[in-house]
């Protein structure tokens, strides 16, 4: 069985998210789960490693909540190369001799943080037209993407090899592209550059399980950055039926944004039981359901 929540999983390189999540369509149906709403909580590159998010069951209507999220990474940066994709696999787009210093990369960071209009690679998932740019990009087709408002909280060096690399960790909002900011690297110091790997060790909470590891999150540990609402089986049952209930008490987030990264406008949880089985707001005569988790999680 799949259980219905969210599962942590470990994306291997080579993998796409999609073969992530047709792995779980295939046990889904040999245990009769033919229906099971399956999705997943920000892709990774088939060259890139690390933390996914595989949302089941009622656990897909959360999705749009995770797009939010700090999402942490380990990149690996090399030096004197741009690629049409960004990364190891594109074509050179350009060429240099040029290496930068540590005095340089201990000084280009600053200005890509906080928030920035950044260009997406035209091998993304970023859609035009209703179509994903990398379709479009694969068929040959000119790709022409527009800058999009992006967020990063942190980026250090945790190691060089000059001339040739570099190793950046970074935290960022949903949407940053890594890729990206490799390209954009190398443009400020003059060399060119691309990624050459990315490990994503952690999405909110929530950290990679390791190679061949999978870890089901539901109740309480979903969505822990929100204030919850403890509700009674009568409370719990007017929800249900599309009725009112009472403000009452929250219990605030057990966890918490880091320091200096964007409000999420984190909903409030309904918790029955251990189990999370709405997620609610304010409005006239209390509070009332917007999303309703049927059967809970």
């Amino acid at each position: 069985m799949v259980e219905s929540g969210i599962h942590l999983v470990h994306k291997a390189v080579g993998q796409s998210s999609f073969d992530v999540i047709r792995a779980f369509k295939r046990r889904a149906f040999e245990a009769g789960q033919k229906k099971l709403a399956l999705g997943h909580g920000g892709t990774l590159d088939p060259f890139a490693d690390g933390l996914l998010l595989v949302l089941a069951g009622q656990a897909t209507r959360l999705m749009e909540l995770m797009h939010p999220l700090p999402k942490a990474y380990v990149a690996e940066i090399a030096w004197g190369l741009e690629t049409d994709t960004c990364d190891l696999h594109g074509k050179p787009v350009s060429e240099s001799e040029a290496r930068p210093s540590q005095a340089a990369l201990d000084a280009v960071l600053a200005p890509f943080l906080g928030w920035t209009e950044q260009v997406p690679p035209a091998t993304s998932a970023k859609k035009i037209d209703g179509e994903a740019a990398y379709k479009k990009a694969h068929r040959g087709e000119d790709v022409v993407m527009k800058p999009c408002r992006v967020f990063l909280l942190s980026a250090r060096w945790s190691a060089h090899d000059l001339p040739r690399r570099s190793t950046l960790v970074l935290t960022c909002r949903g949407g940053f592209y890594v890729r990206s900011l490799a390209r954009d690297l190398g443009r400020a110091l003059g060399c060119g550059a691309h990624l050459t790997a990315l490990h994503r060790t952690a999405i909110g909470p929530w950290t990679d399980p390791g190679e061949g590891r999978e870890q089901l999150l539901t109740g309480v540990d979903l969505l822990p950055w929100c204030p919850s609402r403890l509700l009674s089986d009568v409370e719990a049952d007017h929800l249900s039926h599309g009725r009112a209930i009472p403000e009452g008490e929250r219990q605030p987030a057990t966890w918490a944004m880091p320091d200096g990264f964007p409000d999420p406008a984190a909903p409030l949880r309904a918790l029955h039981e251990g189990r999370l089985v709405a997620l609610l707001k304010s409005a006239e005569g209390g509070l009332r359901t917007f999303a309703n988790l049927r059967g809970g999680l």
